[in-house]
């Protein structure tokens, strides 16, 4: 018989870097798994990305045993990494912090795509892209008009 699924947690934690302090600590506690087995597992999966942040959706069932799946970076890390930037504008689309090339667009969508619900690598770049507009960030050939 199948494992029944006692709850979804979905974290976002820098690559190699969970420890079972918070935040880990204090949202996997009270749902009664081992912390130190956790960090160990998601440490040793994540230990090539280091430097990034990662979504992971855990799953934990009845009997306190656990899966997790890996996401891959949100956008907006991608595009504040790519730019060289600390955070997006205050002020949205209408103030633009910096500015990112097509082909740099097109490295983070193809590092998005498997999370995106796009089909293409050209729809997952509008989706970047938008998120990147969103952010204050302009991309050249895209939304020069600022």
């Amino acid at each position: 018989m199948a494992k029944q699924i006692a709850k979804k947690i979905k974290l976002q934690i820098p690559a190699g870097k969970a420890t079972p302090a918070p935040p880990v600590g204090t949202v996997l506690g009270p749902a009664g798994i081992n912390l130190q087995e956790f960090c160990t597992k998601f440490n040793d999966a994540s230990r090539d990305k280091m430097g990034d942040v990662l979504p992971v959706e855990i799953t934990i069932y009845d009997d306190r045993t656990f899966d997790f799946v890996l996401k891959t970076p949100p956008a907006a890390f991608l595009i504040k990494k790519v730019a060289g930037i600390q955070k997006g504008s205050a002020k949205g689309s209408s103030e633009t912090v910096a500015t990112i090339t097509k082909e740099q667009l097109r490295q983070i969508a193809e590092t998005k795509l498997p999370d995106l619900n796009a089909y293409t690598v050209e729809e997952a770049m509008k989706i970047v892209e938008g998120t990147a507009r969103n952010m204050g960030v302009a991309v050249e050939g895209f939304n020069e008009e600022n």
